[in-house]
């Protein structure tokens, strides 16, 4: 957990990395109370593949993580869609494959989504009430293959990172599944949140695993 904190300055001076967070990881496969000690995340913008095979070369952080895991999962993502703003920026505006261009997994093939908010004090408690609905909907939706929440801070800044079958079943949890189209509607209603972000994603390379198995693979 030390790491967190230390590695944090040490992210800051790469060369190439644009944007990074250091995220703990819920229990559940959606935002939850329940923290996992064990498993944490690196999100990170890169300005080009030199940079991310420069960092995974070279960086103590990324030996440290290799040498100390009993297992970890690295995928590479081009953004193709984003809204909303993460401390105040979007950190995948202008990211994602030159001229725009996207692979043609990205017709058909999967997905990822993240999904991050930071919630309202006075929010917490209704917002923490929701989480099991949207759980059971995420567990009991076809297409998604595997699915953790994330976050910067214990309960107020959270996030979900997925990975999905296709868009199709993206859209179909989205707007189909009652559990989450409710809370929704609520975070619209309610002003669950003071700041969100919704980023689409086609995954592009993929190594190690995640539960036991690379869920892209």
């Amino acid at each position: 957990m030390r790491y967190m904190a230390y590695d944090r300055p040490v992210l800051r001076g790469t060369g190439g990395l644009l944007f990074s967070r250091l995220l703990g990881t819920g229990r559940g496969t959606s935002m939850s109370l329940g923290a996992d000690l064990r498993r944490w995340a690196l999100l990170a913008v890169w300005r080009d593949e030199r940079a991310l095979e420069a960092f995974l070369r070279d960086s103590p952080i990324a030996a440290r993580w290799r040498s100390r895991a009993r297992e970890s999962w690295h995928v590479r993502l081009a953004p193709v869609a984003s809204r909303g703003r993460w401390n105040g920026v979007d950190p995948f505006e202008g990211a994602g494959f030159a001229g725009g261009a996207v692979p043609p997994v990205a017709a058909g093939g999967p997905v990822a989504v993240l999904t991050r908010a930071s919630i309202r004090l006075s929010r917490l408690p209704a917002f923490y009430r929701a989480v099991p609905a949207v759980d059971l909907d995420l567990r009991a939706q076809d297409g998604c293959l595997a699915s953790v929440g994330i976050g910067e801070w214990p309960l107020a800044r959270q996030a979900t990172f997925s990975l999905w079958r296709d868009a199709d079943a993206v859209r179909s949890f989205a707007y189909k599944r009652p559990g989450h189209r409710e809370v929704i509607g609520r975070v619209r209603r309610e002003g669950w949140y003071s700041e969100e972000l919704f980023a689409r994603f086609v995954p592009y390379g993929s190594e190690g695993g995640w539960d036991g198995a690379d869920p892209l693979a």
